[in-house]
């Protein structure tokens, strides 16, 4: 599989054609469960490593299970849609004659089962058979969110002990075209400059080298946050050791011009320490930094916190209100805002049962973080200006041998939109519970508490493995935060700038990537080299396909491993960004520009496995590691292929606008101007077809515009021409 993955890169890299191929399979058991699954069976004995017998590789699975136990194998939710087929092998032991059945579960922890498949053969003594369960027979329409495969042995047959192997999920063929969509009149909402945003660090001791501004620029960087993570509630800015790398932060920021967010030492610090820190950055230093975020994650037990009880949201909201109200008094020259730390869910990181609060709205009870922190809070008439959201879909267990594989590329790639409205792991949903939860515990005062998410990455442990460095997560990223920009969040930061290498994570064969280290960082720094990652080329590539001032339009595809996001320029340009995520398969793709007529080439950057490889390769080629960049042919309707693992960004230049006369009058003139909606045209009148001047810009709302210009009767010739404002 891993040489088919280089050969085809290779091909693509070279322009050849490929036909079709089968899309990549998602792996349950191989030698161990991988791609994230996790036992949850019952009913008897169950081992993982069973060395005899088995169907490949070193160890299969043994089952000695009662009638009606189950090898249940659990993910957080996901979407089955892009598969066709649940294959296994099995070896029904000494005797054989187990009768197995099969179904799927969904809903919060499998809690509901879809339709049984009991129409399998006995399983045979001592020898392996593959047995293969059509998706269709235990799938129910519509669900998004199936959390369990479950293969149970039932009451009609033996209770040998049986062997299992080589479970997977078999993928559906590739659509022959895929479609997508843009609708121009469908706006979303407008960009905000806090999505392009990346975390710094204390530990980072490159901070104030001299490549880290340019290369922030380069990436399109417009938001910084400080000083980073779980050390912000260990970090006391003031402190002697601290005073250089404030000095690099404040002078990195400044000169980015970026937006700020500062988190305080909530977990061993004070309000009157926070205050201070107001203080010396925004009058001492004049950095001007305006959002000021209270403690990290307080709600985890991973996080310091010296309060008694620790993690508990009363005690936090109470300290919070104290936060707010000497840091907004602390330097009032600069209005700062000032955000708590939430988590969707009323009852997630129910803590400490102390102190209740009713939902006054459904009148139901609750012990989790947020509405106990929104409720207090509330009683004591404080509002906070923002909601502070971490997300992290995977997490990889430390200190454990082997290392679980944990993580999943194709799952991975589903998480960002796939609706979980149960489990919030999709943004929409996660937004969805944050925004009731402020209405239901602040009520109309809270209609102003921004949404926003200060970090962001696909696995949250520090055993980082080969996914994290690899272009897996550079898809995610582009994923995550165009997902995430069609939500009400108005802040995305990555989790972050430097962080470190370390090899204590999955590295198994099921895990596409080259290197042999993970890094949650965009970049990292080895022998005083610098190494950029594929998450800062996806980040790079973000600030071509929309910007504050641009906005946010509604794309549809129909298949689903194949996303586009458009954004409408605020020069009137169109842009689509498509990400194919799928590991092995050229998704062919009729694209339709709705309300909206391109000039016949359009602009293309992409960046994908080809450019990664060539870090791999050390291919020095001028640009063979940078995102790609051509011109193609386009129309309002058009077709283009897309390689396997790539983001590809159209941009699109409005066609030419045409002018015409209308019926003169005495001393005007009537020009009838036809363009793009949404687009800016300057009217530039010449005497001479050879000096031309700008009269007029003017925004077309539709399709036509009629503009009446006074003509000097001094005139003898007046040329006059409709020319676009990019």
């Amino acid at each position: 599989m891993w040489q088919m993955r280089k050969y085809a890169a290779f091909a693509f890299a070279f322009g050849i054609a490929f036909s079709a191929i089968a899309q990549a399979p998602l792996a349950i058991y191989t030698d161990n469960l991988v791609n994230g699954f996790q036992d949850w069976g019952w009913g008897g004995a169950r081992n993982f490593s069973n060395t005899s017998p088995t169907h490949s590789g070193n160890d299969s699975i043994s089952a000695a299970l009662t009638a009606w136990g189950a090898l249940s194998l659990q993910h957080s939710d996901f979407n089955v849609t892009p598969y066709a087929s649940l294959t296994f092998w099995a070896d029904g032991g000494t005797g054989g004659g187990q009768q197995l059945q099969v179904y799927l579960s969904y809903a919060p922890n499998g809690a509901t089962n879809g339709p049984a498949y009991s129409s399998l053969s006995a399983l045979p003594a001592g020898a392996w058979q593959q047995y293969t369960v059509p998706l269709n027979s235990l799938m129910v329409a519509g669900v998004s969110n199936y959390n369990r495969v479950n293969i149970q042995i039932t009451g009609s047959g033996t209770t040998n002990t049986f062997y299992v192997d080589d479970i997977q999920l078999v993928a559906a063929p590739a659509p022959a075209l895929a479609h997508l969509g843009v609708d121009t009149t469908q706006t979303i909402r407008s960009a905000d400059a806090r999505w392009f945003g990346v975390n710094t660090a204390t530990w980072d001791s490159y901070l104030g080298n001299s490549q880290t501004l340019p290369l922030l620029q380069q990436a399109g960087c417009l938001a910084l946050r400080w000083p980073g993570g779980s050390t912000s509630d260990t970090y006391h800015w003031a402190a002697s050791a601290n005073r250089a790398g404030n000095a690099n932060f404040y002078n990195l920021a400044t000169n980015l011009g970026a937006q700020v967010f500062i988190t305080v030492n909530y977990g061993s610090g004070s309000s009157n320490e926070a205050a201070a820190w107001v203080l010396s950055a925004n009058k001492t230093n004049n950095c001007g930094f305006k959002y000021w975020e209270i403690g990290n994650e307080c709600y985890g037990t991973w996080e310091t916190d010296t309060n008694i009880p620790a993690h508990d949201p009363y005690t936090y909201a109470v300290r919070a209100a104290g936060y707010i109200a000497a840091m907004k008094a602390a330097y009032t020259n600069i209005p700062i805002r000032v955000g708590v730390v939430m988590v969707p869910g009323e009852d997630s990181n129910s803590n400490n049962a102390a102190h209740p609060v009713v939902n006054p709205r459904t009148g139901l009870t609750h012990y989790g973080w947020t509405p106990v922190m929104l409720a207090t809070l509330k009683s004591l008439g404080v509002t906070p200006d923002f909601a502070i959201y971490h997300f992290y879909p995977e997490y990889t267990p430390t200190g454990v041998s082997p290392v679980p594989a944990a993580d999943s590329d194709p799952l991975l790639l589903q998480v960002a939109g796939n609706p979980c409205p149960i489990i919030w792991t999709d943004w929409a949903s996660a937004a969805a519970s944050l925004r009731q939860q402020i209405s239901d515990y602040i009520g109309p005062a809270g209609t102003n508490i921004e949404l926003v998410c200060t970090e962001n990455n696909s696995d949250s442990s520090s055993a980082m493995g080969r996914q994290l460095t690899s272009i897996v997560n550079g898809l995610y990223l582009a994923d995550s935060a165009c997902q995430l920009m069609k939500t009400e969040f108005n802040a995305y930061l990555w989790w972050d700038l430097r962080n470190g290498t370390n090899n204590t994570g999955s590295f198994d064969p099921t895990i596409y990537g080259w290197r042999t280290y993970g890094d949650e960082g965009l970049m990292n720094m080895i022998n005083n080299v610098t190494g950029l990652y594929p998450m800062f080329y996806a980040e790079k590539l973000l600030q071509y396909f929309v910007r504050p001032g641009d906005t946010v339009l509604s794309a549809t595809s129909d298949y689903m491993l194949l996303s586009g996001y458009a954004a409408r320029k605020a020069d009137g340009a169109l842009t689509l960004l498509v990400i194919n995520k799928d590991a092995t398969t050229n998704f062919n793709a009729q694209i339709s520009l709705s309300d909206f007529t391109p000039l016949s080439t359009a602009t293309v950057r992409s960046y994908g496995i080809a450019q990664d490889d060539a870090v791999r390769t050390n291919n020095l080629t001028p640009g063979a590691q940078d995102i790609a960049t051509n011109i193609v042919s386009v129309g309002a309707v058009f077709t283009n292929s897309f390689p396997p693992y790539s983001l590809t960004l159209f941009t699109f230049t409005p066609a030419p606008a045409q002018l015409s006369a209308l019926l003169p009058q005495a001393g005007q003139f009537v020009l009838q101007l036809q363009g793009q909606p949404g687009t800016p045209y300057l009217i530039q009148n010449s005497p001479d077809l050879f000096t031309w001047t700008s009269v007029s810009t003017n925004l077309l709302a539709g399709s036509v515009l009629n503009i009446t210009n006074t003509i000097s009767p001094d005139s003898t010739q007046q040329f006059w021409r409709a020319v676009w404002q990019p």
